[in-house]
């Protein structure tokens, strides 16, 4: 196997196992910072080995076993942590390297749940929060992060250090919380969940238009969480909203992966399984509450969408007064935009133009590429091609995705006014 080769199989076994090795290790150490730092010590570990050796039949396993070995040396070389020595050293010993069975795997899922409520544990800010928490659950470097939250890099990269700190310092328990203390943890859950699918859905950064492993797990950890507080209508909400977005999944991309757009989608290729669960969900979630919340309102959108048999059933102007609803519980100017884009849809491309025109000076969307996105969409629509191939153009400048840029890039050249972004809680 060649270096480069390695590398390939390193990345791609990272971006599967990442989550649940630092989930792991945590449970191990009780330190989510160190627990990073031990499993990219593995990760470098295996850059060294593989070229050699090959990747081995079980890599997941290897990390853990690796970095296990990495926790005991270090523990070893610091003699102040003499005490937790004897207690790790202990667990290590009577903790296999290869998960013995089915049981075992599965409490390596349940060490994410434990995770996630670590992460968002009250004594950290609601940023902290969910930047520590796409860090060591998605694997998402400094720099997408902060594209996702459309903040500096530098300021994710000090709110990440900060919240280890104070993880480590107020000793917070590895463990999913009971009674009142879950209720107060559960909406920073639900925002990380969400963030965990949607990275998958639509990619920040990269070569991949969709991850699937992070959708998967997303929807996952939100099932597991709708088990734990089935009375609670926005955990029903959110598990419906992720399954209907997921549904479109095997439509969302062409044979060489490259972005297919909602309307041009062959609505065959919807998962008709995830549709219903989706819906049943939904279902749940608006028998429970007196008034559905954001996820679940974002969940009614897709669902306008899921039941639409062809694009030009969509009921557009159904869900830019759904947009409407949301926009009134969130205050956000990315669901303002994706009203824009629904609102275009509905009454025409000059509405949503004046609507998105009021949006240019939010200095949140500066750098959002999507804003230019849907500006070029209209434009388009409006026969104003110059103008809409400068926005695709700037749109494209400010994607890190690598597909995201290439389409654009093509828009810019063709003026192609066929394709519309997707507008089910994400314009993406």
């Amino acid at each position: 196997m060649t270096e480069s080769e390695a590398r390939r199989a390193v990345d791609a076994v990272w971006r599967i196992e990442s989550a649940r090795l630092i989930a792991g290790l945590t449970r191990i150490v009780r330190d989510v910072g160190l627990a990073e730092e031990l499993a990219q010590d593995a990760l470098v570990a295996a850059l060294e080995r593989w070229p050699h050796s090959g990747v081995p039949d079980n890599p997941g396993a290897w990390l853990m076993a690796t970095a296990k070995h990495r926790a005991v040396d270090r523990l070893r070389r610091e003699e102040r942590h003499g005490r937790k020595l004897a207690e790790v050293a202990h667990q290590l010993r009577t903790d296999p390297a290869v998960p013995p069975d089915a049981t075992a795997l599965d409490d390596m899922g349940d060490d994410l749940v434990r995770l996630v409520f670590m992460a968002c544990h009250p004594v950290l800010s609601a940023e902290a929060r969910v930047a520590l928490a796409l860090r060591v659950l998605c694997g998402l470097t400094t720099g997408e992060i902060a594209r996702a939250f459309l903040v500096p890099e530098p300021t994710v990269a000090q709110r990440i250090v900060r919240a280890k700190r104070t993880l480590a310092r107020e000793k917070v328990r590895f463990e999913v919380p009971a009674g009142q203390e879950l209720a107060r943890r559960l909406p920073s859950v639900l925002e990380v969940v969400y963030l965990v699918f949607n990275e998958g859905y639509a990619a920040t950064a990269g070569d991949d238009w969709i991850r699937p492993a992070l959708c998967e797990e997303g929807m996952r950890l939100g099932r597991v969480l709708a088990g734990l507080v089935p009375k609670e209508p926005e955990v029903h909400g959110l598990v419906a909203l992720m399954e209907l977005q997921a549904s479109r999944s095997a439509a969302r991309t062409g044979a060489s992966g490259e972005p297919i757009r909602l309307l041009q989608q062959d609505r065959a290729r919807w998962d008709q399984l995830l549709i219903r669960r989706g819906l049943a969900s939904l279902e749940r979630a608006e028998e429970l509450g007196e008034g559905i919340g954001p996820y679940g309102v974002q969940a009614t959108i897709a669902a306008c969408h899921a039941r639409a048999r062809t694009a030009e059933e969509t009921d557009w102007g159904r869900i830019a007064a759904l947009y409407g609803v949301l926009a009134r519980l969130t205050a956000s100017p990315v669901v303002e935009l994706n009203r824009a884009v629904a609102v275009g849809m509905a009454y025409g491309a000059e509405s949503g133009l004046r609507l998105v025109d009021t949006l240019t000076d939010d200095p949140t969307l500066r750098d959002y590429h999507l804003l230019p996105s849907v500006r070029g969409d209209l434009l388009a629509r409006l026969g104003r091609g110059a103008e809409a191939r400068s926005e695709f153009e700037r749109a494209a400048s400010l994607t890190q995705n690598q597909r995201e840029r290439a389409l654009l890039l093509e828009r810019a050249g063709t003026y192609d006014t066929r394709e519309y972004p997707e507008t089910s809680g994400d314009v993406r």
